[in-house]
Formats: C-alpha cells, sequence, structure tokens
C-alpha cells in the first residue's frame, strides 16, 4: 500500500514555532510581566477614552468619535497578538498550529490597516474642522463618520482577504521557526520552500497602495492645514487651531516612525543582533496602543479633565 512522502504530510498542515527573546528562551519569563503591564495599560488606557467620551456630552463631536475608533482598533490589534504572547513568555508554549498562525496574521494586518485608515479620517477630520469649522458638524455627521469606519474597515479586509491564501498555497519543509511572538506575512513567507514572488511582490503594493498612500494624504492635509493657518489674522487664534492638531500629529509619529524603523531594520539590519529585530517588532505593535492614550489624556483638557475625576470618583468610593 502506497503512503504519502511524510514531507508532504508536514508541507500541508506545519507547526511553526513562536520566538522569544532569540537564542535565551530560558529567559522569557523575564518578559512576562512587562508584557502584562504593556497590555494592562493598553486596556485600561482606550478603555478610559472609550468611558469618557460616553458618558461626557462635551466630547460628542467628530473628533472623538473617531479617537473612539482608534481606541477599540488599538485594543482589537493588542488582542491579536495577546495569545500568541502569553503562549511564549507566560507558559513557555511556542509551537502554534499552521491555521492558527494564519488566522492571527490576518487579524494583526487588517486593524494595522485599519490604524492606518483610521489616522487619515482624522487627519480629514482635522482639516474641516479647521478650514471649514462653521459647517464642520454638518459635513461630519454621525452618519458619515459611521460609513467612513465602514470603509476604512471594509478597505483593510478586501486587501489583506488574500493573503491567507497566497500563504495557504506555499509549501513548508524547512524548521518552521519564525521570528517573534505572533505571525507575520513576511516572517512566514521567508519559510517557505518555494517561490514567494508573488507573495512579496502583493506585499510590496499593499504597502505601498494602503500605508504609504495614506501617509503622503495625511502629508498633504496638514500642508493645507498649515496654508489655511497661516491666513488667520490673529496669533492666539493661529495656535488655538494648530494645538487641536498636536494629539493627532503624535499619533500619527507613533504609528509610522516604529513602522518605519521595523522595516528599516529587517530590510538592512540583517547584521544586527536578533534581539534588536524583537525589540523593533514589539514596539511597533505594542507601543502606539499604550501610548495613544495617554497623548490624548495629556493634550486635551477635557479628556484629562474627565479622566482624572473618574479616578478620583473611584478612590473616593474605596
Amino acid at each position: 500500500m502506497d503512503r504519502e512522502p511524510p514531507l508532504l504530510v508536514r508541507a500541508s498542515r506545519p507547526v511553526f514555532t513562536l520566538t522569544g527573546i532569540p537564542g535565551m528562551s530560558d529567559k522569557n519569563s523575564w518578559m512576562a510581566f512587562p508584557l502584562g503591564f504593556l497590555y494592562t495599560l493598553t486596556l485600561r488606557g482606550n478603555g478610559s477614552i472609550l468611558a469618557v467620551v460616553k458618558v461626557e456630552q462635551s466630547l460628542h463631536e467628530p473628533m472623538y468619535y473617531f479617537l473612539c475608533i482608534l481606541a477599540l482598533t488599538d485594543v482589537s490589534l493588542s488582542m491579536s497578538t495577546l495569545p500568541s504572547m502569553l503562549s511564549v513568555f507566560w507558559f513557555n508554549a511556542p509551537e502554534i498550529p499552521f491555521d492558527a498562525c494564519v488566522a492571527q496574521m490576518f487579524f494583526i494586518h487588517v486593524f494595522g490597516l485599519v490604524d492606518s485608515g483610521v489616522l487619515l479620517s482624522m487627519a480629514f477630520d482635522r482639516f474641516v474642522a479647521i478650514r471649514d469649522p462653521l459647517h464642520y458638524a454638518s459635513i461630519l455627521t454621525h452618519g458619515v463618520i459611521g460609513k467612513i469606519g465602514l470603509v476604512v474597515f471594509a478597505r483593510a479586509v478586501c486587501v489583506v482577504f488574500p493573503v491567507p491564501f497566497l500563504i495557504k498555497r506555499l509549501p513548508f519543509c524547512h524548521p518552521n521557526v519564525l521570528s517573534h511572538s505572533y505571525c507575520l506575512h513576511q516572517d512566514m513567507m521567508r519559510l517557505a520552500c518555494a517561490s514567494t514572488r508573488v507573495n512579496s511582490l502583493y506585499g510590496l503594493i499593499v504597502v505601498i497602495l494602503t500605508l504609504g498612500l495614506d501617509a503622503l494624504i495625511i502629508l498633504f492635509s496638514y500642508i493645507l492645514i498649515l496654508k489655511t493657518v497661516l491666513g488667520i489674522a490673529s496669533r492666539a487664534e493661529r495656535l488655538k487651531a494648530l494645538n487641536t492638531c498636536l494629539s493627532h500629529i503624535c499619533a500619527v509619529l507613533l504609528f509610522y516612525i516604529p513602522f518605519i524603523g521595523a522595516t528599516m531594520v529587517h530590510r538592512f539590519g540583517k547584521h544586527l543582533s536578533p534581539i534588536v529585530h524583537m525589540l523593533m517588532a514589539n514596539i511597533n505593535l505594542l507601543l502606539p496602543p499604550v501610548l495613544n492614550p495617554i497623548v490624548y489624556s495629556v493634550k486635551n483638557k477635557q479628556i484629562r479633565g474627565r479622566v482624572m475625576r473618574m479616578f478620583q470618583g473611584r478612590k473616593s468610593r474605596a
């Protein structure tokens, strides 16, 4: 009776091995509590933003609705990496089935693109608020904001949808050790023992037409915003208009700088220590969701005041 070669059996449904601290797997437990602290900050910070906007009537404006969408996206992105992070650093179980890895990869890439789309939407929000403040609320109605959110999410899903199928068509016949503690398309792709030209080309096109295009449009929006602000006669009004953009500018920098840094290290940092690659990849995904609520709380008096009252109320009840 003929039997299928073991190589093909393994290639059909491989098991991937996630990497914690490269070369120091016995030290993975050292990362458990720092990561747990970061995830806790992400949930508490973004949860506080959502709660404050919900209960504070003065914050029921387009700017804060977009902020809520950003907070939900950040939480979703963090939760996409949480299962494998816990598995590696808390339970010392680095193996992940192929289908689970593909599913995690899909959600990480989807919410990453949604993050970029939301930041672009927030740039449009700031442009309308400064360029046409009298019609701001009538242009960005609840219905328009909802449609923008749906379009941003649908774009991300449609763009990432082919990626699992592109990965599933590849055979894997080498030790399937991933570079990170979560699954990414480019990381899984490099382990295939067949041509990955289609995967590489599609990934490059996606990055250029989504993240790259979003960054260019955001930059162009701020050029138009700056042009409008410079046309305002009063210096105080100019500063006030620019101040409303500072939080969004910080959020954009928090998203794109780690992404560019991680990309540069991946492309041109082959000689660098694997630990540098691990740190840059984790910073790229974990830092923005942690810092975005802090940035908006520090720079926005209404949010900061409401958050402080919330925590003071809890302390007094305790």
